[in-house]
């Protein structure tokens, strides 16, 4: 949709030459005589003659066509012009075959072509029209140059060998196959064509350029970037002769575009094109031309990769609206720099502005596109992610169903297919429905299996999806078996000490931690830690969360020393990047906390407790049901310490903050009436008891639930071992 530069320094151009021999020698580019099977023969005239007599020929027949045989080069290739504007592209192609044996005829020129009249039939022809009809590109600005050339006038005074004439119905038989959208013989003429007007140099009555735009558009279409780099870098080493500004902006234009596309671009490079070519285009076309929009779109892109959001907006909003005034309303061009200006809000966090533009594309698109189009599926897809941000499940559910049928119908078996059943596996995990998310991920990793390399890294994390999945059942082995397979791909694919491989590492020490295997839990950990230091150094937030991990397992071994060191040094880490007020630091704040409890040192547990309080009010607000559990504990410490008041206190905003994130006959809230009537008992207050103790039973009684006493028993940890990295990903 968005489909999401080499200095150009010059280079000493090798530009072949035609060795003109004695009679009875092949006249002849030798050296590539086996790729194009081109050659000239002349036994019973020398090349002065042929060129002489070729130069009378074009000019006789170009002024009186009477005198001569109907059969000669420059009318036929003039015929098949004229064939070609009227969109009659088989006798076109007929026509300039003949103008190729008329050369081969008069001088012994031989012509081997990779398309025939004959192959194309009319339903061929309606084929091609219809794959062209569908193949809808959004305008980058890397256009072809489509003017064909006839052999009339000052071109013809230019035609002095057959090379030249050559050249002429070669580049347009270039062009019939373009219009046809058939890109490889299209490719293989332009090639013959550079190939004859090389000899020529700029005495050519073809422009080398417009062949070397030509052949990088192809390239380009086909992907083969480096490929169409190197045919623009070259047509812009012309530019000093170049008559026409335009024509260099777009092929600035051109190179910075598929630069952009490179795996790993160089943004400021492609900057660089973009801001040579608008600067011309606004120049000779006036602010707010539709070329002008193209442009800026595609610097909108490389802000958008560089995560410059504002700045991105900024010019896809400019180019929007040149593209409405110059276009209308309908126009996919307009619909394309909608989706990015949406695509744009979206990452900025602002759904609402995000949605507005989506369906500003599907408006345009659907009745142009169809329903089951690629850029449909993509469309729907990102209105599906928008809803799942904001947790409306329901809604993102139906998109991706609706993106799943279309990216089935129009690409198949695809990796954007994999994508969304992954993305939707994520959706059945997030609402706790592990069977669905099962069934979806399998689903995805089915396709993946197919479509990617072995080693791809989306096959791990789907492997870590599922392996999740088996976690949260407590399948242990399962879960092992899927952790340990992604593994295996991770290091065949980046070797034993990739960053990722520390994550795979952390989730299989996860699952001997919850098995009890605490010491297997220690060394995998501690393999994942040293990777992690290696890679990233001690201040780093992940080596802070395999601290906290080792914390965790070295408490469950009774070191708790060693426990205390490794929360501290994680806390150390953490405050030094995030600051002091962070939701983290709270996490290891409330880690510390419980092992001063565990020692019995009451009052350095309940100092770190009520700072992870206060930490944890101004990060989630004082309603947050994460609160309570902290809130416990601080009434728990007063409890011992038999400041019964606070302990009350403690309680009874534990109370408050359930029944506002629970309904009231949820066992938290009975647990929490049952407290609340222990204090009150160690207090003396029996009357206060008994309420707490009728409102627990009537719920108890209300919801069928036995009269087993559910206290908080023994310690809890908040457990960061699996790291956010690790959870379902598409």
């Amino acid at each position: 949709m968005s489909r999401t530069p080499n200095n150009c320094n010059g280079r000493n151009m090798e530009i072949p030459t035609a060795l003109y021999l004695d009679v009875g020698e092949y006249w002849c580019l030798q050296q590539d005589k086996e790729r194009f099977n081109i050659h000239y023969h002349s036994n019973d005239i020398s090349s002065r003659n042929v060129k002489k007599d070729f130069q009378f020929y074009c000019n006789s027949t170009t002024n009186n066509f009477d005198n001569y045989s109907i059969d000669t080069a420059p009318k036929l290739n003039n015929t098949g012009v004229e064939m070609m504007e009227v969109h009659d592209y088989v006798p076109a192609l007929e026509y300039f075959h003949r103008s190729l044996n008329s050369l081969q005829e008069n001088f012994g020129y031989s012509d081997s072509s990779p398309i025939t009249a004959a192959a194309m039939t009319s339903k061929a022809i309606s084929k091609i029209k219809e794959q062209r009809a569908s193949s809808i590109e959004y305008d980058e600005g890397v256009s072809n140059c489509l003017t064909p050339v006839k052999m009339d006038g000052v071109v013809t005074e230019l035609i002095d060998t057959l090379d030249k004439a050559a050249s002429i119905v070669m580049f347009n038989m270039g062009i019939l196959c373009l219009r046809l959208n058939i890109n490889r013989e299209a490719n293989e003429y332009f090639s013959r064509a550079l190939f004859l007007a090389r000899t020529t140099g700029n005495s050519s009555p073809v422009s080398i350029v417009s062949i070397l735009r030509n052949i990088g558009c192809i390239q380009y279409r086909n992907r083969k970037l480096e490929e169409a780099i190197d045919a623009f870098d070259e047509a812009l080493e012309y530019r000093n002769v170049i008559t026409d500004e335009l024509e260099v902006a777009s092929i600035l234009n051109s190179i910075g575009v598929v630069c952009f596309h490179l795996p790993k671009p160089d943004t400021s490079r492609v900057m660089e094109y973009y801001t040579e070519a608008i600067k011309i285009r606004r120049r000779k076309l006036g602010p707010n031309h539709k070329d002008v929009a193209t442009v800026l779109n595609n610097i909108g892109r490389v802000h958008y990769l560089k995560e410059e959001y504002p700045s991105a907006l900024k010019k896809y909003l400019e180019a929007l609206r040149i593209r409405h005034k110059e276009l209308g309303m309908d126009h996919l061009d307009v619909a394309a720099t909608a989706y990015n200006t949406g695509q744009t809000h979206h990452q900025r966090g602002d759904f609402e502005r995000a949605l507005k533009y989506y369906q500003e594309f599907t408006r345009i698109a659907l009745p142009k596109l169809g329903r089951y189009h690629r850029d449909m599926a993509t469309i729907l897809k990102c209105t599906a992610q928008i809803y799942h941000e904001q947790r409306d499940f329901q809604k993102a559910l139906s998109f991706y169903k609706d993106s799943l049928e279309a990216g089935r119908s129009a690409l198949g078996i695809h990796p954007e297919v994999a994508s969304i059943l992954n993305k939707m596996g994520n959706i059945y995990y997030e609402r706790g429905d592990f069977d669905m998310a099962l069934d979806k991920y399998k689903e995805g990793l089915d396709v993946e299996r197919i479509v990617l390399h072995n080693l791809h890294p989306n096959i791990t994390v789907t492997l870590t999806n599922i392996g999740q999945i088996a976690k949260q059942r407590g399948d242990y082995q399962v879960a092992l078996k899927f952790y340990k397979e992604a593994l295996d791909i991770q290091e065949k694919a980046f070797g034993e000490t990739h960053p990722d491989i520390a994550i795979t590492l952390s989730n299989i020490a996860l699952i001997h931690y919850q098995d009890k295997s605490y010491a297997k839990s220690l060394n995998i950990y501690q393999d994942a830690l040293r990777i992690r230091r290696d890679t990233f150094g001690d201040s780093n937030l992940d080596v802070a969360s395999s601290l906290n991990s080792i914390g965790l397992v070295l408490f469950k071994l009774g070191l708790h020393d060693m426990s205390m060191q490794s929360f501290a040094e994680s806390l150390k880490t953490r405050r030094s990047i995030l600051g002091n007020e962070h939701r983290d630091i709270a996490i290891i704040l409330y880690n510390i906390a419980t092992i001063h409890m565990e020692r019995g040192e009451e009052e350095d547990a309940l100092k770190c407790y009520e700072e992870t309080l206060r930490i944890e009010r101004a990060a989630l607000g004082s309603d947050h049901t994460d609160l309570t559990l902290t809130l416990q504990y601080i009434a728990q410490v007063y409890q011992l310490k038999g400041e019964f008041g606070k302990a009350e206190n403690a309680f009874t905003e534990v109370l408050r903050v359930q029944r506002i994130n629970m309904s009231d006959t949820d066992p938290s809230i009975v647990q929490t009436l049952r407290n609340l009537a222990d204090i009150h008992m160690e207090n003396g207050s029996i009357s206060k008891m008994m309420e707490f103790i009728s409102e627990a039973t009537r719920i108890m009684i209300r919801t069928g639930s036995d009269d087993t006493d559910i206290k908080l028993s023994g310690l809890c940890f908040y457990d960061l071992v699996v790291n956010p990295k690790s959870a379902p990903a598409a």
